[in-house]
């Protein structure tokens, strides 16, 4: 099959999104701000931000789909004239924006932490009497990787989160959940409707940044197929074409929706070696019209993210059952650089190799205070 997807943005994910286009014949292009971006080796790059880099984008392709929430809507309306996008513009819209995510969370019964709309110093004391404390006081639009967010725990500190998100425009106001550790779902819907889903990942941060992921989740039997109907509700409702991820959260009630992204997503990165079809290559061909993958797990795995610092590739090689996959860029502290995916061929040796990866990584995150995979 013969066709091109042209992809709002050219970073890592865009980069891994074309890498699993290639085999299916399936060529890829940019619209990116930087043309040394991580996609650049792969196909076209446009430049984002000038009316003639849209337009020479939009006629580079059949068919577009995105690879960041925060593509610009202004852009997406230009070329949604003319072109078929996946997924579609309402999931895109509804992810810019906490207080609607939230809004379609209660609509479609997914539970949700309490939340208030805050546009105001007046309205954040209204929510903090409302909600109690502590609370987390997020920008309604914008904020990845922990920012845009203010942890609020006496009411000592609201003239000082104000003062650092007010200016930000709208925000929101959300009970803190009370949670034993974060989970994601990851689905994929294709032109027909046909969903498939793979197990839930735990997820792990350092700094506010996912340093690694463990799937299967342990001890997720009970939670798999709650997060499997949750997700599917917001795959059907906004007849959704592509790769779809929900972030939860666990908790003594049960599962609490945090946040979805419409696109592929870093606590997926394990399904390029260690699931039948990765999520890149499942969103690849719902984008195209071809039939889904299997998403079965090969076998258990850990995705660790490379954060700051490059390790030397030698040292990871040099690790039974690792996996390397660096997005030729260059090092700067908090950037995500690369992952690697740890799957020996024995998985009881897991927990091990993840403690040896520990030693060799330049920035050692989260795994040398919370690597304890004693489930797996």
């Amino acid at each position: 099959m013969d066709k091109t997807i042209g992809i709002f943005g050219g970073g890592q994910l865009g980069r891994m999104m074309a890498q699993a286009a290639l085999p299916l014949n399936i060529q890829c292009t940019f619209l990116e701000e930087t043309t040394d971006c991580p996609s650049a080796v792969l196909g076209p790059v446009f430049p984002a931000g000038t009316e003639q880099g849209l337009q020479d984008f939009i006629a580079s392709a059949e068919v577009f789909s995105l690879e960041f929430e925060n593509t610009p809507l202004a852009d997406v309306d230009v070329l949604i004239r003319e072109k078929l996008l996946y997924p579609p513009r309402q999931a895109l819209a509804t992810a810019q924006n906490r207080l609607l995510e939230k809004s379609l969370f209660d609509q479609l019964s997914i539970p949700v932490a309490p939340y208030r709309a805050v546009d105001s110093l007046d309205s954040l004391q209204q929510a903090v009497a409302e909600l109690g404390l502590p609370i987390v006081l997020k920008t309604a639009t914008g904020g990845y990787d922990g920012k845009g967010q203010f942890v609020l725990r006496s009411e000592s500190q609201i003239q000082q989160a104000w003062a650092e998100l007010g200016p930000a425009g709208s925000l929101v106001a959300e009970s803190f959940v009370s949670f034993t550790r974060e989970v994601s779902i990851i689905a994929v819907r294709d032109q027909r409707g046909d969903v498939r889903t793979w197990p839930l990942a735990e997820n792990h941060h350092h700094h506010g940044i996912l340093s690694h992921s463990i799937v299967p989740a342990p001890d997720s039997t009970d939670l798999q197929p709650v997060a499997q109907d949750y997700i599917t509700r917001l795959l059907e409702h906004l007849n959704y074409v592509g790769v779809l991820t929900l972030e939860l959260f666990v908790t003594a009630d049960g599962l609490c929706a945090n946040e979805m992204a419409p696109r592929v997503h870093n606590s997926g990165h394990w399904s390029i070696e260690a699931a039948v079809c990765s999520q890149f290559e499942n969103h690849i061909r719902a984008v195209a019209g071809l039939p889904l993958g299997s998403t079965a797990v090969i076998r258990p795995t850990v995705m660790v993210n490379i954060i700051g610092r490059h390790p030397k590739s030698e040292d990871v090689l040099a690790l039974n059952g690792a996996h390397l996959h660096l997005y030729n860029k260059t090092e700067r502290a908090g950037r995500k650089l690369g992952h690697i995916t740890l799957m020996p061929d024995d998985s009881s040796e897991l927990t091990g190799l993840c403690r040896q990866l520990a030693k060799i990584l330049p920035e050692p995150l989260a795994l040398s205070e919370a690597m304890d995979i004693q489930a797996i």
